[in-house]
């Protein structure tokens, strides 16, 4: 079912109603987006629906990727990272055969693929694990094997042989810092925790932000009693600066026992993460269940739930939860209703020429455990949908670079979509108005715009300008200006 979210305590107000409304004409700080992809992930860009409202859409589940089977893998794996290194995707994450954290019982596993799809566990002949070299192992007998979290460094001139970067380690003392040329062969930069001031005992993300032009890492703290997530950022990433616990943003605070925040690839000032949200306590499973589906007896299985949110972060401690809703629901198996299933890899790979992948792990604690794929469209995570009845969108006033503007978006066959260009107080400019814009059916990822005074937005580039988007059974996924 599709779920829907207003975007401002004033829009919850108004929902009863069935619509909200802020004036454009109202004084509102021009939002700089260049030439930028802007998804509705958040309230970013809106400064009015009216008949219209946020779409939250529900992930695909596709097929299993691959299994732990591995005696170095086993029932409690987990942490999962994936990326792409040119035409390599691979696919991180902890082997833990038994319900134990030690040196001897974690290990750094690797995945590999060409088509993110389709995949391999290669011998990397590293490490002598369970009598053999021929595993797939990248790092062990290491504090950082229980949840290392790899990324791949853009930061300008970094050297080659640091071209990948880690942050692995659990609880005392702290984070620990890792770099690698090829992303197989990790060395540690320093003896000792590079940061100390969290939990860490769950995955902690780390990266290199192009929009802040600084590293950042999302990490585990507990905050009254709960799981939640804080941030510090480096410029060397050796030197970390005090951290800050993410906003609440107006929402409960929740067990959000893994981040997986990380910059989307298609926009990356935008941070999207699928955290696990974890429900201590709250058990489905009857007794009888549970025996016969053969659930632990370890970590409190039978008495917990999970499932998977969608947050969506710019800069500083921004968190945005803009729906409550699950993103990826347990679903029917019964093995994804005890505890520590729903794990989200961090991550999004582009899989088709349309098509995104995300992969989850379920079954942990079982022989069956595994990680299965899901897709949606590109930039599918959130639309602004219009019913049959028809609605708008305004944004609030934007400043953009370039000399067109491009949507992703889907109506029906019987839907429509159209677009206005408005100074800033909301007076629609003339040649670009509403009736200047032929109607917009089908369904495209990069859709030009074009009005009968022409498509030419160059005079309006870097002046305040809002967009007025009419939609008629029609889903608006992101927009992006840019030069032809």
């Amino acid at each position: 079912m599709d779920k829907i979210l207003p975007v401002s305590i004033y829009c919850c107000v108004m929902t009863c109603l069935g619509w909200m409304d802020t004036s454009p004409g109202l004084a509102e700080d021009v939002v700089p987006i260049a030439d930028q992809r802007e998804l509705f992930v958040d309230n970013h860009l809106i400064g009015e629906l009216q008949g219209t409202r946020l779409k939250l859409h529900a992930p695909q589940p596709r097929e299993i990727v691959f299994g732990f089977e591995k005696p170095w893998e086993g029932l409690y794996s987990g942490y999962e990272t994936v990326l792409k290194d040119g035409d390599i995707y691979r696919f991180y994450y902890r082997g833990l055969p038994a319900a134990r954290h030690s040196l001897d019982t974690e290990v750094t596993c690797v995945a590999e693929s060409r088509d993110g799809i389709h995949w391999t566990k290669p011998n990397v002949g590293i490490f002598e694990v369970h009598g053999t070299k021929e595993n797939n192992i990248v790092l062990a007998r290491n504090r950082a094997c229980h949840n290392l979290a790899p990324f791949i460094d853009t930061k300008p001139d970094t050297p080659a042989d640091e071209r990948y970067k880690a942050l692995g380690g659990s609880g005392e003392p702290g984070l620990l810092a890792f770099v690698s040329g090829d992303g197989l062969h990790w060395r540690q930069l320093e003896d000792e925790p590079v940061f100390t001031q969290g939990a860490f005992d769950s995955q902690n993300n780390a990266f290199w932000s192009e929009s802040e032009g600084q590293y950042i890492c999302y990490f585990r703290v507990f905050r009254d009693g709960k799981r939640w997530i804080a941030r510090t950022t480096s410029n060397d990433f050796l030197h970390w600066t005090d951290p800050v616990d993410l906003e609440l943003d107006n929402q409960p605070m929740e067990h959000l026992y893994t981040n997986q925040i990380y910059p989307y690839f298609r926009a990356p000032h935008i941070y999207l993460g699928l955290p696990t949200r974890f429900f201590p306590g709250r058990r489905v499973l009857t007794e009888e269940e549970a025996r016969r589906i053969g659930t632990p007896t370890e970590w409190n299985y039978a008495n917990d739930c999970t499932d998977i949110l969608l947050t969506a972060s710019r800069t500083g401690n921004s968190l945005k939860r803009t729906f409550l809703e699950a993103f990826i629901r347990p679903g029917t198996d019964l093995r994804n209703w005890t505890s520590r299933a729903n794990y989200a890899a961090r991550g999004f790979l582009q899989t088709g020429e349309n098509e995104l992948s995300m992969y989850v792990k379920q079954n942990a604690g079982y022989p069956t455990s595994h990680v299965r794929r899901y897709t949606l469209r590109l930039d599918g995570f959130v639309s602004v949908y219009g019913p049959y009845q028809g609605g708008t969108l305004v944004t609030k006033p934007v400043q953009f670079d370039g000399n067109r503007l491009w949507i992703n978006y889907a109506t029906s066959a019987g839907g429509s979509l159209r677009v206005e260009l408005q100074e800033a107080d909301g007076q629609p400019i003339a040649g670009y108005t509403l009736n200047d814009c032929p109607e917009i059916i089908g369904d495209r990822i990069e859709h030009p715009v074009r009005w009968t005074g022409g498509h030419d937005l160059t005079q309006w580039a870097g002046k305040p300008v809002r967009l007025r988007f009419e939609l008629k059974d029609a889903d608006l996924y992101a927009i992006r200006f840019g030069s032809e």
